[in-house]
């Protein structure tokens, strides 16, 4: 018997036996359908009391009261039931670290990249410092030159 099979035979039998299952009961049923399934809303995923309960909506001692907890245990300790999450869990774990080496890889290349056109951009910096430095020690030293030979034929622009 498949998994789906195996929880949907000890439902229906569940729902035979106890005529009106409550809101709360069908909710936890869900809650651990979806687990099952690997399709969690807010949990990590594992198939443990605590996160039936969480994906249900419902407290632990409101999940360990239900009738559906007693079948949830005897489909667990069937020793068909596959868990859903740990070959593919792994899978996807492998998948998302050899991505995010991939990721920390092309930031520090970005990063090696960005610090050397740093030293470009400073070393073009300090050569047109200097660049302007040396130019306007020669236009005070024409300015000078100007001031001392004028005797009024040439007048300063400024």
């Amino acid at each position: 018997m498949s998994i789906p099979t195996v929880t949907q035979t000890a439902f229906a039998r569940l729902q035979r036996e106890q005529e009106g299952l409550a809101g709360l009961d069908q909710r936890i049923m869900r809650a651990f359908e979806q687990l099952m399934d690997g399709r969690p809303e807010i949990t990590d995923g594992t198939v443990t009391a605590v996160n039936i309960a969480a994906e249900a909506g419902v407290s632990r001692a409101s999940y360990y009261r239900s009738p559906v907890a007693a079948t949830i245990k005897e489909i667990l300790a069937a020793p068909e039931v596959k868990r859903p999450q740990t070959d593919e869990l792994k899978a996807e774990v492998t998948r998302l670290r050899k991505e995010l080496r991939e990721l920390h890889k092309e930031k520090a290349a970005e990063i090696r990249e960005l610090k050397d056109t740093v030293v470009v951009y400073a070393n073009q910096i300090q050569v047109l410092t200097l660049r302007k430095a040396e130019l306007e020690e020669d236009a005070r030293k024409l300015r000078t030159q100007l001031a001392d030979h004028s005797e009024g034929v040439v007048r300063s622009l400024r």
